[in-house]
């Protein structure tokens, strides 16, 4: 089970709900200027709509989400209207206060709201969930949240200050733990997609966490590779990496590097030094250090041209129920970008055979951003 984080004193939190019944918490930077008290979300808003229904894939065992409520999503609003930015007398927007770092429920979630009853075992519900058959369907359940990294209109994780980073990284530990807690969730996974080239429908600087009822492929994948390899594989490679050439920044709790097999033109690992199963698990220490070695990292591939550069900034972490000693915290930071004016689209053998070719040496790429990383400021 996921347990609960050290929370940081310094950092308050919040709670409050939208008008249709939607969580929604405040997390406070430790130098706030914003008063404690929080408006009344006053909108008129229709129902959530129904909890999606999953499908499982027969000849994977891969389960899809149909969630059709997502077709409604706002797709590149004027800055006015942006739903992200805190409510004004012309944008009745999701978040009725000025904020610092804001998290609330998806108004159209891919998995959730309804979750499995409390009384679930949850070994059963990971057995049943890898049961293969035609044309089986369950419910999506979990939860899918938004968090806001400013109520400023522009910007990402790496434009934050050292102080607002800070805070999102205790909403991260934060929801976490709450959200591992919540019946029938098997993982959590916290993300950042960045850029209209990745697909991003929002320029607001905003990630988000889903909540899954399953162990998802990816993960399956990792932990057959450990049942292979045997206990200790993912130490025995973060341990290889980061005594290797493609290291590419160092601190004290975490370090960064391009993995031997990189799959994409821009790849970065970032790995706490000891064993960590997930955010929650993460000292005070460990974050307020990742506050900025993660900002310098991000601020680094973005001055590896002169543009800002697009990517999706995965946080791994370990299944809530099993395999927690041995699947690590891992940021996979990717981007499709393989030269200044060049993506790396996923055609053929990326897309349809799960093939990868790689554009770029790792070495040679593990060189380029260690070297603009050098030049930016912490």
């Amino acid at each position: 089970m996921t347990a609960l984080p050290i929370a940081d004193p310094r950092i308050a939190v919040h709670r409050s709900a939208l008008a249709d019944g939607r969580e929604l918490l405040y997390f406070d930077d430790a130098d706030t200027t914003l008063p404690p008290g929080r408006a009344i979300d006053e909108r008129e808003l229709a129902p959530r709509p129904a909890t999606a229904e999953m499908r499982q894939d027969p000849l994977s065992g891969d389960w899809i989400s149909i969630a059709a409520a997502r077709q409604h999503r706002v797709v590149l609003p004027p800055a006015e209207l942006d739903p992200l930015a805190p409510q004004s007398p012309g944008n009745s927007s999701e978040i009725p206060s000025r904020y610092d770092v804001a998290v609330f429920e998806n108004r159209s979630p891919a998995f959730g709201p309804a979750l499995a009853d409390p009384g679930a075992d949850p070994a059963a519900a990971l057995t049943a969930a890898r049961r293969v058959g035609l044309e089986r369907t369950l419910p999506s359940l979990g939860r899918c949240e938004v968090v806001c990294f400013s109520p400023e209109r522009e910007g990402s994780f790496g434009t934050q200050s050292a102080s607002r980073a800070r805070t999102v990284i205790e909403a991260w530990a934060h929801r976490t733990a709450e959200l591992g807690a919540l019946p029938g969730v098997q993982q959590v996974f916290p993300f950042e997609n960045r850029g209209e080239a990745i697909g991003v429908t929002l320029g607001h600087p905003h990630g988000q966490i889903y909540a899954y009822p399953y162990v998802t492929p990816r993960t399956r994948r990792l932990l057959d590779a450990i049942a292979d390899a045997g206990p200790g594989h993912v130490a025995n490679v973060v341990a290889r990496e980061l005594d290797g050439p493609r290291v590419v920044l160092r601190g004290e709790h975490w370090s960064a590097y391009v993995p031997f097999a990189a799959r994409w033109p821009i790849e970065v690992h970032l790995v706490p030094h000891r064993h960590v199963p997930d955010f929650a698990g993460t000292s005070l220490a460990e974050r307020d250090e990742l506050a900025v070695l993660y900002r310098r990292l991000l601020r680094g591939v973005d001055a590896r041209y002169e543009t800002p550069t697009p990517y999706i900034a995965a946080w791994h972490q370990a299944p809530v129920h099993e395999h927690r000693d041995e699947v690590r915290l891992t940021l996979q930071l990717t981007s499709p970008r393989r030269a200044a004016d060049k993506l790396k689209y996923l055609a053929g053998s990326e897309a349809a055979m799960g093939a990868w070719i790689g554009d770029v040496p790792p070495e040679a790429q593990a060189e380029a951003l260690r070297a603009v990383i050098e030049g930016v400021d912490a």
